[in-house]
């Protein structure tokens, strides 16, 4: 069975004494949810403390990104060990909002997964279609492209301390959802192609997140799907309440 894992990724929100207060708040609520793994991404400047006061809980802790070198004459980025360094063990990479705005590709994602992978670190790799993709009927080629673009050069070894997390774009932020057969089937074709790569017991195992603009009220419908394995939430996880119902409604 692949234990179910609802991650939040705060973006561009909560100074230190708002994250902490979040945080705290989020483990006081999910203190019993013992079947779920839990994630949290805060933003750069508050990984640290948000990992110290989530020290000694079952909530574990992402970066938002990261760079594929680990150190060097590179202004404004942070690497892999830099994350590990502030508590990390997870990292999110190829973001929606990284590709768009920040110029990701698939060949960038996969030098930051190595890089990750490298230091130690767990990682969420992101992908997901557009709104203009999906209607020109390209959702599957695009989603191949990115696994594949994404994992390349990745052994089996590896693949077993990756997450994929499905995000159609233009569900993102929006109050737009996937519907439960939407998702299910681009997650179970994702399955297929990690068959392809590497195993039928590797594809078994990996798990597959959903995200965009999940919340409590539909989460339930999205886990019910064979192949989708929790969500990447966004907005949601600004809120311990919504948060925390999320991952009770999960089950």
């Amino acid at each position: 069975m692949r234990r179910p894992i609802i991650a939040g990724n705060w973006k561009l929100h909560k100074k230190t004494v708002e994250a902490l207060e979040l945080a705290r708040e989020i483990v006081r609520l999910t203190e019993d949810c013992t079947d779920t793994e839990i994630i949290v991404a805060p933003s750069f400047t508050v990984l640290g403390k948000v990992s110290e006061a989530l020290s000694g809980s079952r909530i574990s802790v992402a970066g938002q990104d990261c760079f594929w070198q680990e150190e060097g004459a590179f202004t404004g980025e942070v690497s892999p060990g830099m994350l590990l360094d502030a508590g990390c063990t997870h990292v999110i990479i190829g973001h929606s909002e990284r590709r768009q705005h920040f110029g990701d590709t698939d060949a960038t994602v996969n030098r930051k997964t190595k890089a990750a992978l490298l230091s130690g670190l767990s990682v969420i790799v992101c992908i997901g279609e557009t709104l203009q993709e999906r209607e020109a009927g390209e959702t599957l080629s695009v989603i191949e492209r990115q696994v594949r673009g994404g994992l390349q050069d990745i052994c089996a070894r590896d693949i077993r301390k990756i997450v994929i997390a499905y995000e159609p774009v233009w569900a993102i932020g929006t109050g737009k959802t996937a519907t439960d057969v939407q998702a299910q089937e681009v997650h179970s074709f994702i399955r297929t192609i990690v068959s392809r790569l590497y195993s039928p017991t590797d594809s078994d195992t990996v798990r597959i997140l959903y995200g965009g603009s999940v919340k409590p009220d539909n989460i339930r419908g999205l886990m019910s799907c064979p192949d989708i394995d929790g969500a990447l939430v966004g907005g949601a996880s600004l809120s311990a309440t919504s948060f925390s119902s999320i991952i009770r409604n999960s089950k």
